[in-house]
């Protein structure tokens, strides 16, 4: 409620005050200088300056890779990159966003190809411009080794290159720091896409999920919720039995029926 407070005041033209506990700092958005608290996060305080997020905000939560934002300090020759939604402001930040990063991508049918090094060679050549910098683990949010899996790029392991990239959120900020001009998060998922398809053992669970799915098990369900009213499905979610904190593995509802 204090942000929006603060954010109706700004908007009529009155000077911006911190919420109780905080201190605004000056940041630039696009040029523009404003005043936002120093707790927030790039995309927080876009918000609290007035900005309406429609694209390249996402999940909010270090998820989706859409709030890629390239940002410089005044005491430094670095162009720091980052998600808006994960780094917090700084005084004097000068930030941009990125909803995406315009990197090349391969046309491919993935039921045409093999998972060998010689896919990843004829689809991204690029990779074997790689020249060891680094700069693309240094820049990922992820916390990623992303070298290290470029390097398994290059050598053809593409089991190898999926395991190391499974956290990449795709948000392209390691191609936008490289000097070679790669794609590092499209070879990535390449790679991902073909352990899927070709090398990972099939989950017999899921199988027999679809299977159960395939003979009607919950068209009885789905048709009771298609058919209730908006006040039954208020009250249903109310009183829906959720997981408890700190569960393990093996926790089940007291009611199976749609397990």
């Amino acid at each position: 409620m204090a942000y929006r407070e603060a954010q109706e005041k700004m908007k009529a033209g009155g000077e911006a005050q911190a919420p109780a506990g905080e201190s605004l700092i000056p940041v630039f958005i696009m040029g523009k200088r404003y005043e936002v608290p120093d707790t927030l996060t790039i995309q927080k305080a876009m918000e609290y300056a007035g900005y309406q997020l429609i694209r390249g905000c996402g999940c909010r939560g270090g998820i989706c890779g859409a709030c890629g934002t390239v940002y410089r300090m005044p005491d430094t020759y670095r162009i720091e990159v980052g998600l808006a939604c994960q780094t917090v402001v700084k005084p004097n930040m000068y930030l941009t966003q990125i909803p995406f990063f315009p990197a090349n991508k391969t046309i491919y049918n993935i039921d045409e190809l093999q998972p060998t090094g010689s896919t990843i060679a004829q689809l991204y050549p690029e990779v074997f411009k790689c020249v060891g910098c680094n700069t693309c683990t240094r820049s990922c949010p992820m916390d990623i080794e992303v070298m290290e899996y470029m390097s398994q790029a290059i050598r053809g392991n593409v089991e190898r290159v999926a395991e190391l990239s499974f956290d990449c959120v795709m948000c392209g900020l390691c191609a936008s720091r490289c000097p070679a001009e790669e794609v590092q998060f499209n070879v990535a998922i390449l790679c991902r896409r073909l352990y899927a398809k070709y090398l990972a053992p099939r989950a017999e669970h899921l199988a027999q999920m679809v299977s159960v799915l395939d003979g009607g098990k919950y068209k009885g369900g789905l048709k009771k919720l298609m058919e209730s009213d908006t006040d039954e499905l208020k009250k249903l979610y109310v009183e829906r039995e959720t997981e408890p904190e700190g569960a393990d593995e093996f926790w089940t509802p007291q009611n199976t029926q749609y397990l």
